[in-house]
């Protein structure tokens, strides 16, 4: 059916003109077929030539015998999966934790009452203090000093007191990205809660800290990448974890194969996490695109 024709035989104002669809290309799929193919050869090639290069070494033999002997990792396996158990109920522990207190101290600092004042700057020095130190030396301080001082009250177990450094730490750092995000919410946010009548916390809670968690949920997303690897650093003290019972293995057969399995442990756990932060990080800046469109 033709449509209504206008003055001068055009189409009638506001009716749609149908176009004819645009031929398909017969070579679509040759055009991105051969980026993958250049891409897959490029990472055969690199790959190829890199595994060459090492397995052609002098002591290649030796190593593969010290690092990578089958049977020494099939015996170690169940060893270092129990102590992989633990590291992952450790991370898990420590990760709820950070991210409670890490946001309490990031909401405390971004409150702007003048009687907030003396709770600010306790937060600062906090955070000055717990960013300044090593993790490994707070996981030292913490799983050996505390416990020798024998207070009663207190747990007197190394892995508590690690973990507890671990959360001491890790919040330093959580809160300032809190805070970042916090910061990076417009004024007028801030100003529109207040017309409704909102109180301070209520502003920051109810209007601020969500939009503030938006903003910086890719960053937060690294930093539970990096716990989950930082969580080995409590063996240090005696913890039974996949890198203590890997080290254990070692000493009493003098092979290292069994750190292999407990580093493919980790790249198991980490490694979905990583793609996990970099499509979070890709959706958070397709968004940040279509709002500024």
């Amino acid at each position: 059916m033709s449509l209504p024709a206008g003055p001068g035989g055009s189409p009638a104002d506001g009716a749609a003109v149908r176009r004819p669809a645009p031929p398909r290309r017969r070579n679509e799929w040759r055009a991105a077929l051969v980026p993958t193919v250049i891409s897959l050869a490029s990472v055969v090639i690199v790959f190829g030539v890199l595994g060459w290069w090492i397995s052609s070494a002098e002591q290649w033999p030796r190593v593969k015998l010290q690092f990578f002997n089958p049977e020494a990792m099939a015996a170690a396996f169940p060893r270092v999966l129990q102590g992989f158990w633990i590291s992952m109920r450790i991370w898990l522990t420590a990760l709820v934790c950070i991210a409670l207190w890490a946001l309490v101290l990031a909401l405390v600092r971004s409150l702007r009452a003048p009687w907030f004042t003396p709770f600010r700057l306790m937060v600062v020095v906090y955070i000055d203090i717990f960013r300044g130190i090593p993790v490994l030396l707070l996981v030292l301080l913490f799983g050996f000093g505390i416990p020798a001082l024998n207070m009663p009250g207190l747990p007197n177990s190394g892995l508590f007191w690690g973990t507890v450094a671990m959360v001491l730490s890790y919040s330093a750092y959580v809160a300032e990205i809190y805070r970042s995000g916090i910061d990076a919410v417009h004024e007028g946010q801030r100003a529109a809660a207040k017309s409704l009548g909102l109180s301070e916390w209520q502003t920051m809670i109810h209007a601020i800290l969500p939009q503030a968690i938006r903003n910086v949920l890719p960053a937060l997303m690294n930093i539970v990448v990096a716990l989950q690897k930082d969580v080995a650093l409590l063996s240090v003290i005696g913890v039974r974890d996949a890198v203590r019972e890997a080290q254990i293995y070692t000493a009493t057969t003098f092979n290292y194969s069994s750190l292999v399995v407990a580093a493919g442990l980790f790249l198991l756990a980490t490694i979905p996490m990583a793609r996990l932060a970099d499509h979070v990080s890709r959706k958070d800046r397709e968004r940040r695109l279509q709002r500024a469109g």
